[in-house]
């Protein structure tokens, strides 16, 4: 059994499939499609665990491997795979797909944009970060030294198939890390999919492919269907950042290592985020304290010493201001009116984010 979300945007609309050993649909699209080349880009780890069943789809399916990690989502690493694809000898008919996480997604993704000006691709997530979140809109990027995801485009893939399969060899820490994103989700759309979250949290980390497939679907039917509105992130698509404003700047502080994973800064940076409505009188301390319990029973380290002890607040505000979201050098965060809605807002001082950072640093 499998789900299908459709991403409607007009010509550029595509299908995401959700469930087991679905590969099968990716047979059917090739033999749907003329393609002259296929050409599948993996880290050396999933290439590995998974890089047989794709060979088993197509003899003439060809391979370029990177480094797992975020230090692939660069330049050098973006010229030397691009390098290396167009070695191929590659047409405007030649197919890439993207077999891994978020970074490799990212980067085959902004690949295949600028390559001959634009070359068709395929999403195949294999963590749950990035069935839920990077595969899914058609934002693709490479990190530079000022910052995360500075460097990319909007382009969207033809197909995107979410194997819960896939899921099985994932560890306990890189699952809750991808749990991050859905239960932003919860707080920031659909409070009914919030409590359902809550109540099923120990069926979602036994790995449970039932509920695990419900809800990547509506993870993605979430995404879908404001990606639909806003493509290009003029509005409401901002309020997917959730957490992440905050998130980013630990993200860079630590230099995208392991010391934090986006997961774990996203569900930081969405509780400073909610006590920052809280601050503002916009969700209330029953609510708060329903978002903090929810965080800390799904496993995640709500206490910045207990990840680092020393914290260089000025290289925190440095990051902070190289925001996306940032107009005018004024600050912009996504804050909740309540559980299952949030609101885009702009010109927030520096005092009331450093007014949150003290409580998350003392």
């Amino acid at each position: 059994m499998f789900n299908k979300v459709t991403l409607d945007l007009q010509e550029k609309s595509y299908q995401i499939i959700v469930g087991s050993a679905i590969l099968e649909h990716l047979k059917a699209f090739l033999e749907t499609h003329n393609y002259s080349k296929i050409i599948v880009i993996s880290d050396e780890n999933v290439i590995k665990f998974h890089g047989e069943k794709l060979k088993n789809i197509s003899q003439s399916i060809d391979f370029v491997v990177v480094k797992a990690g975020e230090n692939s989502k660069s330049f050098a690493v973006f010229e030397k795979t691009c390098e290396e694809i167009l070695q191929k000898n590659i047409d405007r008919k030649t197919l890439l797909i993207a077999l891994g996480g978020g970074v490799v997604g990212d980067l085959t993704g902004f690949c295949a944009s600028v390559l001959l000006r634009g070359i068709d691709f395929i999403q195949i997530p294999t963590t749950l970060l990035s069935m839920v979140d990077s595969s899914v809109g058609g934002k693709t990027a490479i990190n530079s030294q000022a910052g995360k995801n500075l460097i990319g485009s909007f382009y969207q893939p033809k197909l995107v198939l979410c194997d819960i399969d896939f899921l099985e060899t994932l560890p306990l820490r890189e699952l809750r890390s991808g749990y991050a994103e859905i239960v932003k989700y919860g707080f920031i759309y659909d409070k009914n999919f919030f409590e359902f979250l809550d109540e099923n949290l120990t069926e979602i980390f036994a790995k449970n492919a039932q509920i695990l497939q419900k809800i990547i679907t509506r993870s993605c039917e979430i995404k879908a269907q404001i990606v639909g509105r806003d493509e290009k992130e003029n509005g409401e698509r901002a309020l997917l950042n959730f957490g992440h404003t905050f998130g980013h700047i630990f993200e860079t502080e630590t230099n995208y290592s392991a010391e934090i994973l986006h997961g774990e800064a996203v569900a930081l940076g969405m509780l400073m985020a909610s006590q920052m409505s809280l601050d503002f009188e916009f969700i209330d301390e029953d609510e708060f304290q329903k978002i903090f319990k929810h965080l800390q029973k799904s496993g995640f380290e709500l206490n910045l010493k207990n990840i680092r002890q020393n914290w260089h607040q000025e290289n925190l505000i440095k990051h902070l201001f190289k925001d996306k979201k940032t107009e005018n050098n004024q600050l912009t965060f996504i804050l909740l009116d309540r559980i299952g809605k949030a609101q885009i807002h702009k010109k927030i001082s520096l005092e009331n984010f450093l007014k949150v950072l003290k409580k998350f640093l003392d």
